[in-house]
């Protein structure tokens, strides 16, 4: 027997160019997918009032490391070369499968609760075969949309993060394709988080992207940050590789050259930004402009809550602020009058539903509110005094609206959060991470007691 849901009257921003954006209109869900957007739907179905509200396709996070959920903002002050050594080389090692999978619960559950339907889940914390169950047990009993991104083990920095003679085990990676991920279309999907050159030994590198293409999964690769990665000229030795391709995400991108810019872009790569993270930690300026600029549309990512909060409305700010700050600098350096291409608010919603949407090999089915799409749906209440009175739909969302204001979330059809609360046992995820958490900080302070001074 099918299920029915429609969501009647709210404000409908798309995100579909055929649809638009729509006031008064209703969305109809039958078996979790999308069947029509439009005005005034009759049908037999649960109704969710939307009166009042924005109605947008659910947000999505195109990079987390959604481990590090128990030790969030133990790094407040970090820039990236401090969280190589804070939170890489201290307390990584001492993740237990439990911590793995009480981060990856509640991290899931915050999304959720931020409206965030779909994730790409960067878990570089497998030190042992079981933290990758424990990491896609918490993904799955959230019940968002994850791609689980199988990284690396994380027991000694000098190992695997210098000059790294670590491949990432190709029988486990296929042990949890064939017994999670058999196939491509469900709620969770499978990517390989790679550490790349510049990390990694030109014959790791290789073996890496040759087991993703094995597996047929998508890779995942830090580029171009700060003064670590942003050294190495990471995409022209992929290409010197032969690696280069239309399955590789580049995340941060901030010291591309224009060269590497346009391989990527010819190689029909895609871009994760992680704005807050990026000016906040010393990776460099949020890029953008130069994303678009090369015909590539970028996406949004969290990163790490180690040190920036978990939503997206933080990322969307981010993106836009700081890349407005830096082509205002550079006018009023040249006094020149402000180009064009100036980024908008509308772009840094694209870039936070659609664009994230074809980041995370989604597209077909979310990202957008499409009838024949996978119903994942977010209501913002708008009759909150931070977002009243909206003038301008979009920028309410972008730059008014906080997590505070995600009244209702809906991920392939199913309500995960309504009336501002999420239907989960978010007292238990609590108690996991935080039992987490208190073992973690313990564990850390006797391993600083036992060094040789």
């Amino acid at each position: 027997m099918s299920t029915r849901l429609l969501i009647r009257n709210g404000h409908v921003i798309s995100m579909d160019p055929d649809i638009g954006e729509i006031a008064g209109a209703d969305v109809l869900i039958e078996d979790g997918a999308i069947v029509a957007v439009q005005p005034k739907i009759d049908a037999d179905a649960e109704t969710i009032d939307a009166a009042g509200h924005i109605v947008i396709p659910g947000f999505v996070d195109t990079h987390r490391h959604t481990w590090e959920t128990a030790i969030r903002t133990s790094a407040p002050n970090a820039t990236l070369d401090d969280y190589f050594v804070e939170i890489l080389d201290t307390f990584a090692p001492l993740y237990q499968p439990d911590d793995v999978y009480a981060s990856n619960l509640a991290g899931s559950l915050e999304c959720l609760n931020a409206g965030i339907t779909t994730l790409v889940d960067w878990s570089h914390i497998n030190n042992t075969p079981e933290h990758p169950d424990a990491a896609i047990a918490g993904l799955k009993e959230a019940g968002l949309r994850a791609q689980y991104a199988y990284g690396s083990a994380n027991t000694s920095l000098a190992k695997y993060w210098f000059n790294s003679a670590e491949v990432i085990p190709g029988d486990d990676v296929r042990r949890i394709r064939d017994t999670y991920v058999s196939g491509d279309d469900g709620l969770l999907t499978m990517g390989l988080a790679t550490r790349g050159p510049g990390f990694c030994q030109d014959d790791v590198v290789r073996a890496e992207w040759a087991l993703a293409r094995e597996v047929g999964i998508p890779i995942t690769v830090h580029v171009a940050m700060g003064r670590l990665a942003g050294r190495f000229a990471m995409v022209e030795q992929l290409d010197r590789l032969g690696l280069l391709g239309p399955d590789t995400t580049y995340v941060h991108c901030c010291y591309f050259s224009d060269h590497e810019w346009r391989r990527v872009a010819d190689t029909g790569g895609t871009i994760s930004i992680a704005a807050q993270v990026e000016l906040q930690m010393g990776h460099g300026w949020p890029p953008v402009a130069k994303s678009y600029q090369f015909g590539l549309p970028p996406s949004l990512s969290i990163d790490v809550v180690t040190t920036v909060p978990g939503d997206m409305f933080t990322q969307m700010r981010g993106a836009f602020a700081g890349e407005r700050a830096r082509v205002n600098a550079v006018s009023w350096t040249a006094d020149t009058a402000v180009p064009e291409t100036m980024p908008t608010a509308r772009q840094m919603l694209e870039m936070a539903t659609i664009n994230g949407a074809k980041v995370a090999g989604v597209e077909d089915r979310a990202g957008s509110l499409t009838p024949g799409k996978r119903a994942d749906v977010v209501l913002i209440d708008a009759t909150a005094l931070n977002v009243a009175p909206v003038m301008d739909p979009v920028a309410a969302v972008v730059l008014a609206a906080d997590v505070s204001n995600v009244d209702t979330v809906i991920v392939d059809g199913v309500v995960r959060k309504r009336g501002g609360r999420l239907l989960a046992d978010v007292g238990r995820a609590r108690g996991l991470v935080e039992a987490a958490q208190e073992r973690l900080v313990a564990a850390a302070a006797q391993q600083r007691q036992a060094a040789p001074v």
